[in-house]
């Protein structure tokens, strides 16, 4: 479809993150935004309000009747919807327009500059600091994240004037084939989605057909001793990154009083004393790599320095909602055993003497059965560990595959029980806690808001 026929655009799945962040581009472009989700949530509702017409009944007579013309309606939607659905059945036998999210984003990249960052674990913090510095930098820029970021209370930024546009790289279902980056950052190739690829040659060969698609003249940023290979077209650019080695890489890390200072080492130049605005040791990683791209697009050494100490963080990852030296409380999406690993090191790192308890809630019975050792191993790090039933998602249960697998195989002394995500406030309410993650990217997080407000009455 030509872009200038497009008066309407309807999504099926609306309420996703990704897909609400492509809806709020079009609502501000002047187009009807309609929609489908299975449930109302607090995103949904703000699209109404932004907007949007939604609904929450799959039934083709609940369409806006702007979205029912096929010369000039756009039909979006995401992989995750079965091809049963009434709608998207719909849509097809009547010959519309219908593009998966990730095709829409790639069409956008091949009319901006598209600053991408793709990987196992790592993309959504990265990208939405690297939007971040960018945004308030002179070079501005829109943005399409995969979390709410704190700094602007939502997963879009719109320009008016920057031809750059800053989007997650996803790498489910290879949507992020669709994109044409002109620069990318590669965080992580741990494989995950064996559901999607089978194994894990095929997914390393995603990534490495990812490569690519990166448009001459620009830029590979990837995380030092990756287990993947590249194909690069002629004039793009490589450069290597880590916490501690690469092209770019920190060097003098100070990590104290609850602050993370650091310097940053780059070819282009050095940025003494960058202060962590979330001050993580993760994301003195993260930072590293989302520097390095804002640095190769133009941002100078200040605005580096202070989009860094600025940057608030995303919903969701590493998200402290309560933070006083008698008890901690966090949440954070890690759903992979790396990310889950790396979760667990940085809460060591930031609270070493201190009793460190994780609710974990299992995502994806295809994910615990392939990775249930890992999550075993990742979990240990903590000193108590407290799992529930497995989130299903888009699945159906595998004979076998509970939260048993994790709970057998954790190190032996560590505290440790099952309960059902039911049972869970009854569990806070009847005990006490130092330090508390609630891990997953299922729907116990849906109780955080209540496990905040029974904690801090304790306060």
């Amino acid at each position: 479809m030509d872009c200038k026929q497009i008066k309407a655009v309807y999504f099926i799945g609306i309420g996703g993150i990704g897909m609400s962040a492509i809806a709020r581009y079009f609502i501000s472009r002047g187009l009807v935004v309609g929609g489908y989700d299975k449930t109302p949530t607090p995103l949904t509702l703000q699209l109404e309000k932004e907007g949007a017409v939604i609904h929450y009944e799959e039934n083709v007579d609940e369409i806006p009747h702007t979205c029912k013309k096929q010369e000039t309606c756009l039909v979006v939607y995401t992989p995750a919807i079965p091809d049963s659905h009434k709608e998207l059945q719909f849509f097809r036998q009547n010959n519309f327009c219908i593009e998966k999210r990730a095709q829409v984003l790639g069409t956008l990249t091949r009319q901006m500059r598209g600053l991408c960052v793709a990987g196992t674990h790592g993309k959504t913090t990265t990208s939405t600091m690297c939007a971040h510095i960018m945004h308030q930098s002179h070079l501005d820029c829109n943005a399409f994240l995969g979390g709410i970021s704190k700094n602007y209370g939502t997963n879009y930024i719109l320009s008016a004037n920057s031809d750059y546009v800053v989007i997650e790289a996803d790498e489910f279902d290879r949507s992020f084939h669709h994109l044409s980056p002109f620069m990318t950052v590669i965080t992580s190739t741990d494989p995950d989605h064996l559901d999607i690829y089978g194994t894990k040659e095929a997914y390393l060969e995603s990534f490495r057909h990812y490569t690519e698609l990166i448009q001459p003249e620009g830029a590979l940023i990837i995380h030092k001793n990756l287990e993947m290979k590249e194909n690069l077209v002629a004039g793009v650019r490589r450069y290597e990154y880590s916490r501690d080695e690469g092209d770019f890489h920190a060097e003098n890390i100070r990590i104290e009083h609850g602050t993370i200072t650091f310097d940053f080492v780059s070819p282009i130049e050095c940025v003494k004393n960058v202060e962590l605005g979330q001050p993580i040791p993760i994301n003195i990683e993260n930072g590293v790599a989302a520097m390095a791209m804002a640095q190769l697009a133009g941002c100078t050494a200040d605005e580096l320095r202070i989009g860094m100490k600025t940057y608030g963080g995303v919903d969701r990852r590493f998200d402290f909602k309560i933070k006083t030296d008698r008890l901690v409380l966090l949440s954070d999406y890690a759903h992979h055993p790396k990310e889950i690993y790396q979760s667990a090191r940085s809460l060591r790192e930031l609270y070493k003497d201190r009793h460190i308890t994780a609710i974990f809630q299992p995502h994806l019975y295809t994910r615990t059965r392939d990775f249930y050792q890992d999550f075993a191993d990742a979990l240990s790090q903590l000193d108590e560990v407290i799992l529930t039933e497995i989130y299903p998602a888009r699945e159906q249960p595998i004979e076998g595959v509970t939260s048993q697998l994790i709970y057998d195989r954790l190190r032996p002394g560590i505290e440790k029980q099952i309960v059902s995500k039911d049972q869970v406030i009854d569990l806070v309410k009847g005990r006490s806690f130092d330090v508390l993650v609630i891990l997953g990217a299922g729907d116990l997080d849906n109780l955080v808001p209540q496990i905040a407000r029974i904690l801090q009455a304790r306060l």
